[in-house]
């Protein structure tokens, strides 16, 4: 495996900062945003849940990585909750080694509320996603040296008490919403400079092969760990490290 040159304190601290930046700039253009009537809630945990978002860039987002990992959006049981991709509340808390204060959105659905660490509800894909990484890295610190996992677009949107991801939002309200969250991306891959992009399901593959036409970036995809699909329940796990062993970036497990 080649492995980058190690950083110096100065560039790491500096590429952290690039990504807080980042964050804040699209988390303002965002709110800025209306999906009347097809949401009836939004959420942008870059606001309410800002110190969570904020200590997971500072502290796992230092320095150039090899491989960036792309979701969608927040899941209303990860994200939504804790501030961190595909943050199943046990894995950010437990593995990833943050807690923090957790706000509320400013208008709040009453059948998907926030309840930050205390929630009790498992984030499946999430689960899955960290539970793979833990298996073959052991620690946290030892999967980010070369890896990253970022969403695409940091809204959770809520019709009534269903879940809404950004593909099946009209195409005329998500306009704004796509060329910004694409500039975002496009910024996030400047600063870490991965040598692959990989797509968590075919939107996050799409969404990179579009935005970041042109950039000196390989684009790849893996299998979403959704609940929802029967394929991501037949042993996700070993799929998705046989996705990434094709790919050449993970040998197969033993």
């Amino acid at each position: 495996m080649t492995r980058h040159a190690a950083p110096d304190a100065a560039s790491t601290n500096a590429t952290a900062a690039a990504l807080i930046a980042a964050a804040r700039e699209l988390s303002v253009a965002v709110d800025a945003l209306d999906f009347s009537p097809a949401a009836s809630h939004v959420y942008n945990p870059l606001g309410y849940a800002w110190a969570a978002h904020e200590a997971y860039l500072r502290r796992y987002g230092a320095g150039r990585k090899r491989v960036v990992f792309l979701g969608m959006n927040p899941g209303p049981f990860g994200m939504a909750q804790c501030g961190v991709p595909f943050g199943e509340v046990a894995a950010v808390r437990d593995w990833l080694g943050i807690v923090t204060p957790i706000g509320k959105p400013a208008h709040e659905n009453p059948k998907k509320p926030v309840e930050g660490f205390a929630c009790t509800r498992s984030e499946v894909s999430g689960r899955r996603l960290w539970g793979l990484f833990r298996e073959r890295f052991g620690t946290a610190e030892a999967f980010f040296a070369e890896h990253f996992v970022a969403n695409w677009c940091p809204l959770a949107f809520f019709d009534d008490g269903r879940n809404l991801t950004p593909d099946k939002l009209p195409a005329a309200l998500t306009a704004p919403l796509t060329a910004a969250c694409d500039a975002h991306l496009r910024y996030v891959v400047a600063a870490l400079r991965p040598e692959w992009v990989v797509g968590i399901g075919g939107f996050a593959e799409a969404r990179a092969q579009e935005a970041l036409a042109g950039m000196d970036v390989r684009i790849g995809r893996i299998l979403h760990p959704s609940p929802a699909s029967p394929a991501a329940n037949r042993d996700w796990a070993g799929t998705a490290t046989r996705q990434l062993a094709a790919l050449g970036l993970w040998g197969e497990a033993a």
